[in-house]
């Protein structure tokens, strides 16, 4: 039995994991939901509350994953609860495509001042990040009327299938899906880590990809709707591109006449330590899509355009939910939390968590790099600095052991640990889950300690 000393009792672990309620609990569920689903760990959660998760035994975790960088203002934030509560009581459903209701008008409206650049913009809603994703694909493809798409390796843009053609990422998740939409080309997306020679100061390598052997062997440029990209890979390891890459992609972009989407879904909405990533390096995409922490862990996505870009007709593309007026109170609220305080703790607390793991890094070989802004940061972890062999197995092992330990964490990449905590933490939530990381890369038996 684990427990440990926190402010707030966190973690503390009172039973062998998972305890015994939690364990009928993950019975049914594997009974009765879908085989595809993917369980990390076995997690059975009660209730939340900030950064804190309680399972159904009694157990409280740290979160460092907040429902997938969903839970950005953290578990159930009163205010949030309450614009629930209260808009719940008052109009739940009445399909902001067919109707006018004050939510999603003013939600709107905020989104669209919100976004990057000085050009007017326009907001489309969806239920979900791959639903922006798909809506992004088919108002690229109306607007510029060709059909081609250009998307990255280690990128993730959803499951649907328009969003999972232009996803590359895990075999897995394309195997038995065939024949996807077709004319979509994937690039390299610039690693500098493991790539600094190829990938230079601003992403050389996927430049010559795209101009000297994409459009001079696949697709005229003329042919080619849009880019989509992630600020800041996913799914893909948590890479931060090199200085200099957007920029030069947004140029290449303009160049031909085609548009830049902006995947925003996991690093939009404050986790960057800025509202959106892309204003890191001061570019305003021609699409940007949202979600997941867009309103605090209701469902709802987003497209933000240029205004001369979103001229599709009425009815062209509609959605039943979204832009529900629960949902739409919820995000409404959440920005307000956002821009009162939270994307500058997501900077600054950003910032301790990187110098921490950095000091991590310097005693424990097997985390060869550290990397992220604000609070999405991921460390990658290799059996060998200099080979920097992948470990994979050392990885999934340590994100077991943290759990065991009472800190939630996620993978990602091939051998990487993101850290996408709520944007309510604070110092000594860093130095409680540094910690307990340090003890866990301790307990590694040697053989699985990088040289």
């Amino acid at each position: 039995m684990l427990m440990r000393d926190h402010q707030r009792d966190v973690p503390y672990i009172a039973t062998q994991l998972p305890g015994p309620i939690a364990s009928k609990l993950i019975a049914l569920d594997e009974r009765y939901t879908s085989p595809s689903y993917t369980r990390a760990y076995p997690l059975a959660v009660a209730k939340g509350e900030g950064a804190v998760i309680e399972d159904v035994d009694g157990n409280r975790f740290l979160d460092f994953n907040a429902g997938i960088a969903v839970c950005a203002t953290g578990h159930c934030h009163p205010r949030v609860v309450k614009a629930i509560q209260e808009q719940a009581s008052r109009l739940i459903h009445m399909s902001g495509t067919d109707f006018y209701y004050g939510p999603q008008a003013e939600l709107a409206r905020r989104l669209a001042e919100l976004a990057p650049g000085a050009s007017s913009k326009r907001v489309f809603f969806t239920n979900s990040g791959t639903e922006a994703v798909e809506a992004a694909f088919k108002l690229a493809r109306y607007h510029t009327k060709r059909k081609h798409m250009i998307a990255f390796y280690g990128a993730f843009h959803g499951r649907t299938m328009g969003a999972l053609s232009l996803t590359a990422s895990k075999v897995t998740q394309r195997a038995g899906f065939a024949p996807l939409i077709p004319q979509v080309s994937h690039v390299e997306f610039p690693n500098s880590y493991r790539y600094p020679l190829r990938s230079g100061n601003s992403g050389t390598n996927t430049f010559d990809q795209i101009e000297n052997e994409l459009f001079k062997r696949m697709v005229a440029p003329d042919e080619v709707a849009a880019i989509i990209v992630e600020p800041i890979q996913g799914e893909g390891g948590y890479i931060v591109p090199p200085p200099e890459f957007h920029r030069r992609l947004k140029a290449l972009a303009e160049r031909h006449g085609i548009l830049l989407i902006a995947d925003e879904i996991q690093s939009g909405m404050g986790r960057t330590g800025k509202m959106f990533a892309m204003e890191h390096w001061g570019v305003e995409p021609d699409i940007i899509c949202l979600a997941k922490g867009l309103a605090s862990g209701m469902p709802l996505g987003a497209i933000i355009t240029r205004d001369e870009t979103m001229d599709w007709p009425p009815g062209s593309h509609a959605s039943t939910f979204g832009g529900n007026p629960v949902s739409c109170a919820a995000a409404l609220t959440t920005i307000n939390l956002l821009e009162e305080g939270l994307i500058a703790n997501a900077a600054d607390v950003g910032a301790y968590l990187i110098e921490r793991l950095s000091e991590l890094q310097s005693r424990h070989r097997l985390i060869g790099d550290v990397r992220g802004k604000g609070l999405m940061i991921g460390i990658e972890l290799v059996r060998n600095r200099d080979t920097k062999e992948p470990a994979v197995v050392e990885r999934n092992a340590i994100v077991q052991e943290c759990f065991q330990k009472g800190l939630l964490l996620l993978g990602c990449g091939t051998s990487a640990i993101r850290f996408c905590p709520p944007l309510v933490i604070d110092h000594d939530d860093v130095d409680t889950a540094v910690d307990i990381l340090d003890e866990v890369l301790s307990e590694l038996p040697p053989a699985r300690r990088a040289i």
